[in-house]
Parts: C-alpha cells; structure tokens; sequence
C-alpha cells in the first residue's frame, strides 16, 4: 500500500496530469482486496444547499462516478443520487446509524440553518415527525468516524450566510464543536478534493489540517503563489479590465488571500479556471465569503505598512520594497482575518461614491458587515 508521503507526492502529480484519482484508485483497489483496509460507510445529507457540491462530485472524470459508489466506497445514503426514495432511502440511513456507529462517514453538503429551531429546513420523517437538518447533522455527527463538510455553505456558511443572514445559517463546525470537521471548502468544492480527502481517509485516517480545519495537501498555499500571471504582478503588469491577459489583482482577484491549488488542478476536467478565462478569482474557498470578497470586481486597498506608512500595491508588484514585502503579506492576511483589511476595503471602494461606511459586529452573521449608510 501506498506510505501517506507517495500519497501526497500523487496530490501534486495529479494535479498537474490531470488524473489524480486515477492515479490512488489502483493502490486503494489493490489495499482492499488484500484486506488491509476496509470501503467506508459514506451518508451524505444535504441541509441549505443548492446541490452544487454534488454536480461538482458528478463531474468527476477518471474515475467514474459509478466506479465511486461501487467499487472505491460504500456510498449508502445519498438522497440526490439514490435510486429509492422517501421511507426505503430514509430506512437506509436508520439502519447505518445503528448498526454501524462509529464507522461510517458523515458528509454533510449545506449550510446549518438555525432560524426557529432549524424549522426552515427537513430532511427525513421519523415516526410521523419532520426531522430538521440541524437535528439530523446533529445526531449523526455525534456519532460518525469522521464528520466532513462539503462546499462553502457547509464549512462555513456560504452564500445562504451572507448579510442579512436571515435563516441565521452557519457551517457545521459550529453546531458540532465537540468534534473536529474537516472542512473541504469551495463554491462548489472541486470533486479531487472531496474524493482526495475520502481517500486519505480510507488509507490513512484524518489527513492534516490548516488553521480554518481544510486539508493542507489542497489548501495548504495562496492562489497567488502558484497563480501562472504571477510575473505580471512581480513586474506590476497589471490588467484594467476583465478580459485581458495581465495579472488580474487590481480587477478584483482575490488570489493573495485565497487559498486553494486552483491554478495547477484546474476545473471543468482539469481543462480551465476562472483566471485562465481572464476572470478574477472571487475567493470562495475563504471564511467569510462572499460578504468579505465583494465587490468581486474592486481591488483591495493599498496594504497598510506596519508602523503607519502604506505601500501601493503596484510599488509591491514591481519589488521596490524588497525584503520589506514579506512583512506585509504577513500583516496583509492576518489584518485580513481580523477584519480591518476589510474595513479598509470598504473604504477605499466607497469613496468614489463619497460616503461613509460603518461595520458593525453581529453574532448570527459573517463576523463582520457592512452597515447601510445614512442617505
């Protein structure tokens, strides 16, 4: 069986031939007929979700989504891809639950919605009850191998949590803070990733883990360090409209502060990405998004120095400040994180409009959000 370092080295080799998948399927095939591992249990459960995690995972080329649900794991309870429906797909779920606890998978696609208790959203009938997603992701997360959560509504509440947040939706991570979620983020995910990560599972338990619990083998760097116009924003070679060939930042991309190996896995069968269409990348896989990426087509602000002084951005891309930089990327994403950088944004995207911005804190939200000014 394959060590977990050859397994990383196929993450990065898959990425760039296209064929990820198909490169472990045949080591996982050959670890299961010789009995060293044994399918995973997977259920799926879809909660706030527009079901693009699954569209995404359907697109999955080599190998095929028959051969997942077969052949790689034991893909139990899917209520998208089941044949059966209503109680005799529900009954499959109930019988995983008891039967096999603490053995099986949860994936959870969706954001956890907890207006009035949940009530905005069900997801099974039990004994004449209506069941509702948060109770149900509750219950089985209790008691899964692994809990993973699919696409951005799930990790960290996606689309459905942004401003005004009225179902007051969030990821599961935070209606389950007694056990540790994997996060694979996205909008939608990417179907190597949540297929890479369900392999790393079967082989080698939990794989690791960055700060905001996503896996380091597809999350672990910027999409600005891999990014190909990265020597266009080096020599600042910056584009003035979308559509055009140069570096893109100055147009909206969020590729500094976004993290994910788009630029070498590409989408759409490895085949393209949104800056390889002359498109800014809108940072779906962060915290926070969208509300804290938009506009999607505004530039962030020049970065603040630390100790007062700031640099323009095209003054960094052409290297003028050197070592200097360095220091800023890191004060950048952490004054990012916090949520000053966002400030900033809103201020400097504003200004042409000479209005004031105020950002005020809510608990049910993203952290933070902008407050509608005054007229």
């Amino acid at each position: 069986m394959l060590n977990r370092r050859e397994f990383l080295k196929l993450v990065v080799k898959g990425a760039i031939l296209g064929n990820f998948i198909s490169l472990v399927t045949p080591e996982l095939e050959k670890a299961l007929a010789q009995g060293e591992i044994n399918k995973l249990p997977i259920i799926m459960v879809e909660t706030g979700t527009c079901t693009g995690d699954s569209i995404s995972l359907d697109n999955i080329w080599s190998p095929t989504l028959s051969d997942i649900f077969t052949n790689i794991t034991e893909w139990r309870y899917d209520w998208t891809m089941m044949q059966s429906q209503g109680e005799l797909a529900y009954d499959v779920l109930l019988e995983i639950e008891k039967n096999q606890a603490h053995e099986f998978v949860l994936l959870v696609q969706g954001s956890m919605i907890r207006r009035d208790g949940g009530h905005y959203n069900y997801a099974g009938l039990e004994n004449g009850q209506l069941i509702t997603g948060l109770d149900l992701v509750r219950r089985l997360g209790l008691k899964a191998k692994y809990v993973v959560a699919v696409g951005h509504c799930a990790t960290y509440g996606g689309p459905v949590a942004g401003y005004p947040n009225p179902t007051q939706s969030t990821g599961v991570q935070n209606i389950l803070p007694e056990r540790r979620v994997i996060n694979v983020s996205g909008c939608p995910a990417h179907p190597d990733w949540i297929m890479g990560t369900l392999l790393h599972l079967a082989l080698y338990g939990e794989p690791e883990l960055e700060k905001f619990g996503r896996p380091k083998m597809f999350f672990g760097e910027t999409i600005h360090n891999n990014c190909p116009r990265r020597r266009y924003y080096d020599q600042g070679i910056f584009a003035t409209d979308i559509g055009q060939k140069e570096c893109l930042y100055r147009v909206g991309c969020k590729g500094p502060v976004t993290y994910a190996d788009c630029p070498i896995r590409r989408w759409n069968d490895h085949y393209n990405w949104p800056i390889g269409c002359n498109s800014p990348c809108i940072g779906c896989t962060e915290p926070g998004y969208p509300d804290l990426m938009e506009p999607f087509t505004a530039h962030f602000p020049d970065i603040p120095f630390p100790g007062g002084s700031r640099a323009a951005t095209d003054r960094i891309g052409r290297g003028v400040l050197g070592l200097a930089t360095l220091g800023i990327g890191g004060y950048f994403l952490s004054s990012f994180y916090k949520g000053r950088l966002h400030r900033n944004f809103i201020r400097s995207t504003i200004k042409e409009k000479k209005k004031k911005i105020k950002v005020k804190k809510v608990k049910f939200c993203h952290q933070y959000r902008p407050k509608k000014p005054k007229e």
